[in-house]
């Protein structure tokens, strides 16, 4: 199968689309379209290129990728423009707000520091309360002219909460056990489950959360915690224990939410499976063996020696430093000459190809469960 970018799915003429007038995106990296580096452009590497080269060539956003996110591919196939970052104040916002902020917790800060954990990678942190207080902000000030237009405004309106992953890796990265780190997923869901009622009571009928990726096959996670046991890898040859450990997070998040159903009949409160989609990736990528040598094929575009190698990175089996010196956008750091047959981007997140078949998985995985009759 040749190596071209697959645009998303488009849902069938059977399957009804709401009128979505605006999407407000709530998250961190895997989301942040430019927040971050509007506080701190000198500190992050994204605020340069490569990042960005795919699709915005000369002219990085502080987008974590070489071109389109995945909330950007779902507001494409939605016919809305891309979301603009909300720390970006000469801009349109008619169509949503990006609220995202690489680095950022579902937790506050204080959460960490009692249990010892320093934010050192979090130089901005804007928890998930922070971007809710942006929320509530934009709406008073820019969106509604009066309740009922505010009201009718957020009914045609998405938000899509994603979060909860660096709650994790922050401890992780500390030294902290998975046992000790799995005590923390009560909290992690509930500030998640938090902010879903709150937007809720604030207008939203439409809010979609997104549970977390399978982090034990990225490269940064399979450098940082490296293991001589075969049997701590699973067949894909990622880390069994902290992939299990995102599934426990995600089926809590998930029965957190059914839980929270009943209470609001009228919304629609979905859950998007990213974990799902990403392994939807790999079932994607061939490797076809005969007796007498090894035949890789292409599989939507991607080359499948480079499933978990950085395309943007260098030094060791991942192409990731575990110094956390030689980053992607770092001197002297190279950028592999096909992004688009790599997953990774930069050891931590997604290429735009790999974000183009997440987001193909979950347009026509959760938009189609949207109810269109409020």
């Amino acid at each position: 199968m040749s190596s071209v970018f697959l645009l998303p799915r488009a849902l069938s003429v059977s399957e009804p689309r709401c009128p979505i007038e605006a999407i407000n995106q709530f998250g961190d990296s895997i989301s942040d379209a430019g927040n971050q580096i509007r506080d701190h452009p000198v500190l992050y590497y994204v605020a340069r290129l490569p990042y960005g080269q795919t699709y915005f060539h000369d002219k990085p956003t502080g987008r974590w990728s070489d071109g389109l996110l995945m909330i950007t591919l779902v507001a494409m196939d939605l016919k809305l423009p891309l979301l603009n970052p909300y720390l970006d104040k000469n801009t349109s916002f008619d169509n949503g707000v990006n609220f995202a902020v690489a680095a950022s917790t579902a937790l506050d800060d204080w959460f960490f520091a009692a249990r010892n954990i320093p934010m050192k990678w979090a130089k901005n942190n804007a928890p998930l309360k922070v971007q809710l207080n942006w929320f509530k902000t934009f709406i008073n000030s820019s969106v509604c002219q009066s309740n009922t237009d505010c009201a009718r405004k957020l009914r045609r309106s998405i938000v899509i909460l994603e979060t909860g992953g660096n709650d994790y890796s922050y401890a992780l990265f500390q030294g902290k056990s998975i046992q000790e780190v799995q005590i923390y997923i009560r909290d992690v869901v509930g500030a998640i489950v938090d902010a879903v009622q709150e937007v809720i009571r604030l207008g939203a009928i439409r809010v979609v959360v997104t549970g977390t990726l399978p982090e034990g096959c990225s490269p940064f996670f399979l450098t940082a915690f490296p293991n001589s046991d075969p049997k701590a890898y699973d067949d894909k040859r990622c880390l069994r224990d902290l992939n299990e450990f995102q599934m426990s997070h995600n089926n809590n998040l998930k029965g957190a939410l059914a839980k929270l159903r009943p209470k609001f009949p009228h919304a629609d409160t979905i859950y998007a499976d990213c974990y799902a989609a990403f392994l939807s990736v790999f079932r994607q990528i061939s490797i076809r063996r005969s007796p007498d040598s090894l035949y890789q094929t292409l599989c939507a575009g991607f080359e499948p020696r480079s499933t978990l190698k950085a395309c943007c990175g260098t030094g060791g089996l991942y192409n990731f430093d575990k110094n956390l010196t030689k980053v992607c956008g770092a001197a002297g750091v190279l950028v592999c000459p096909n992004p688009e047959q790599h997953i990774s981007w930069d050891g931590t997140h997604l290429t735009q190809n790999g974000n183009r078949h997440m987001s193909e998985f979950l347009i026509n995985d959760t938009l189609s469960r949207i109810r269109c009759t409020q």
